[in-house]
C-alpha cells in the first residue's frame, strides 16, 4: 500500500494571518466595523491606511493605532479615490488589500417618501463610491498581484427584504453583483474579490442601545440562532480570513457573518425555547434611526 503524502502546495502556510509587509486600505476605519477590521490588520503586522471622514474619530484611531496612516477625507467625494491612490503609491507603491467598508442607511423611510436626491445619496453611499474606489485602487492592487484582495462589507439586507430601506438593500445587492462580476475579470491576474455580509452589528452607527429599547430585550438572545447580535471583531475575523492565504481559492462570493440569521429565514425561538415563524408582534422590534417607536 503506497503511503500518500501532501504536496507542498497543498499545505497551509505556517502563519497565514501574518500581514507583515502588506499594505491595507480600510475606508471608514475610524469607528465600528471598519475600525475593528483596521485594528485586526494592524495587529497582524500590516501597514494600515485608514480613510475617515470624521476628524475626531480619525484622531482617536490614530492614537490607538500609531503605526497606521489615517487620512481625514470623504470617500464620497469623487476626488478622494485618486488622491488616496496617489498617497499609497508614493508611500508603498502597492496595495495588498482594499476593504470597502463605508455604507449607511442614510434615509430609513418608506420608498414612496424618498425624493431623487435622497435616493441618489443612498445609492452613492452604498454602491457608487465602491465602484470608484475599486477602480482607483486597481493599478496598486495589480502591483501586489497575485495574492491581492478586495473585500467589501455589504449587509444581510443584500440577500433579504428590509422594509423602509428598499434603496439601501438595492445598493447592497448591487455590490454583490459587482463583486461576482469583477471577481471573474480579475481572477486571471490573481486578485480575489469577496463580500462580507453582516447581520445587525453593535456599532455607534447602529447602536443596539438606541435600536432596541430596554423593554424589548428580555428575549433578545432568541432572535439570532447563535444567541447574540454581531460585534466588529466578527467581521474583522472574516476580513483577515478572506485576505489571507487560507482563502487563496475563494473569490466572487460572500461570507455571511450573521449568527445564522439568513439561514433561519425568519425562524426565531419563542420565550419558552420553541422555534416559530409566526411573528411575535409585541416587544420584539428594532427601531431604525429616524423612525418612531414600533407600534
Amino acid at each position: 500500500m503506497t503511503e500518500q503524502t501532501t504536496a507542498p502546495e497543498d499545505r497551509l502556510p505556517v502563519a497565514p494571518l501574518d500581514f507583515t509587509g502588506k499594505t491595507v486600505l480600510v475606508t471608514g476605519g475610524g469607528v465600528g466595523i471598519g475600525r475593528g477590521i483596521a485594528t485586526a490588520f494592524a495587529d497582524a503586522g500590516a501597514l494600515v491606511v485608514i480613510a475617515e471622514v470624521d476628524a475626531a474619530r480619525a484622531a482617536d484611531v490614530a492614537a490607538a493605532l500609531p503605526n497606521a496612516r489615517v487620512v481625514v477625507c470623504d470617500v464620497l467625494d469623487r476626488r478622494t479615490p485618486e488622491l488616496l491612490a496617489h498617497r499609497i503609491a508614493a508611500e508603498t507603491g502597492r496595495l495588498d488589500v482594499l476593504v470597502n467598508n463605508v455604507g449607511h442607511f442614510v434615509h430609513a423611510q418608506p420608498f414612496a417618501t424618498l425624493d431623487d436626491q435622497q435616493i441618489d445619496a443612498i445609492i452613492d453611499t452604498n454602491l457608487g463610491h465602491v465602484l470608484r474606489m475599486t477602480r482607483a485602487m486597481l493599478p496598486l492592487l495589480r502591483r501586489a498581484a497575485p495574492g491581492s484582495s478586495i473585500i467589501t462589507v455589504t449587509s444581510i439586507e443584500a440577500h433579504r427584504g428590509i422594509p423602509n430601506c428598499a434603496v439601501y438593500a438595492a445598493g447592497k445587492a448591487g455590490v454583490s453583483g459587482f463583486t461576482r462580476s469583477i471577481a471573474l475579470e480579475l481572477a486571471p491576474e490573481g486578485i480575489r474579490v469577496n463580500d462580507i455580509a453582516p447581520e445587525t452589528t453593535d456599532t455607534p452607527q447602529v447602536a443596539l442601545d438606541v435600536m432596541i429599547p430596554q423593554s424589548n430585550r428580555a428575549h433578545m438572545d432568541k432572535w439570532i440562532p447563535l444567541g447574540r447580535f454581531g460585534r466588529p471583531s466578527d467581521c474583522a475575523g472574516a476580513a483577515l480570513y478572506l485576505a489571507s492565504p487560507l482563502a487563496a481559492w475563494v473569490t466572487g462570493t460572500v461570507l455571511h457573518v450573521d449568527g445564522g440569521a439568513l439561514a433561519a429565514a425568519g425562524w426565531v425561538r419563542t420565550p419558552s425555547g420553541e422555534w416559530t415563524v409566526t411573528p411575535l408582534v409585541s416587544g420584539n422590534a428594532l427601531q431604525f434611526p429616524g423612525q418612531g417607536a414600533p407600534a
